[in-house]
């Protein structure tokens, strides 16, 4: 968005890539000028787990604790980053939320393991996982969307096993800004439905009052 788009933009996301573009959109107020999320990742946070880290690490967790729980973690998550991203099991897990398994195929299956060949796929898993792991407080959904401001709309396939239509009702409840369109469809709305999901959008996007200067949606 700062250094290829450089000019306001609508984001779009699904899944991870959904908290990732909700994520965005909270930072870059001024740059995203509309959200939307289809079947989003990430948990409303619980009013028991904050401030529970505010103390100063004593000398003990900073140079002994800390660091070999890192490389537990680092060796925990390589190990399911590896068998994550193994054909059969990313066959099995689109299968289990794809409600018409016929869209799995192998151009799809491929579509995930290849960008997971990369080299450097595991150290981004790993960073991603680590960090939210270790600030699970600050990367929930309430905190983000209490920095949002753009119009939010939700395009929320109800027959997700992963995040359900109550999801959706939730974030609407709490961003009151949000529009929200219901689809017969698991987890990747966008793959099962196109013409319901591209017809929302358009949809949507008509109803939008924007700056009439040129747009872009990511």
């Amino acid at each position: 968005m700062k250094e290829i788009v450089r000019e306001p933009a609508i984001l779009v996301g699904n899944s991870l890539g959904g908290f990732a573009a909700l994520f965005t959109a909270a930072e870059l107020e001024r740059q995203v000028l509309g959200l939307v999320l289809l079947n989003s990742a990430g948990q409303f946070g619980s009013p028991s787990a904050q401030n529970t880290n505010t103390e100063e690490q004593s000398i003990l967790n900073k140079f002994i604790i800390n660091p070999v729980k890192e490389v537990l973690q680092r060796i925990i998550l390589s190990f399911v980053f590896w068998q994550s991203k193994q054909p059969a099991r990313v066959e099995s897990v689109l299968k289990s939320v794809y409600i018409n398994t016929s869209n799995v195929d192998d151009y799809l299956v491929e579509s995930i393991t290849k960008p997971a060949g990369d080299p450097n796929a595991g150290e981004v898993y790993y960073r991603l996982m680590a960090r939210f792991m270790t600030n699970q407080t600050k990367y929930t959904l309430d905190s983000l969307l209490s920095k949002l401001s753009c119009p939010l709309l939700l395009l929320w396939g109800d027959l997700d096993p992963w995040v359900g239509p109550g999801k959706a009702a939730r974030i609407k409840e709490f961003y009151p800004n949000t529009s929200i369109v219901n689809l017969k469809a698991g987890h990747c709305p966008h793959d099962e439905v196109p013409e319901l999901v591209n017809g929302a959008l358009i949809d949507w996007l008509s109803s939008l009052q924007l700056n009439p200067a040129p747009l872009h949606t990511l």
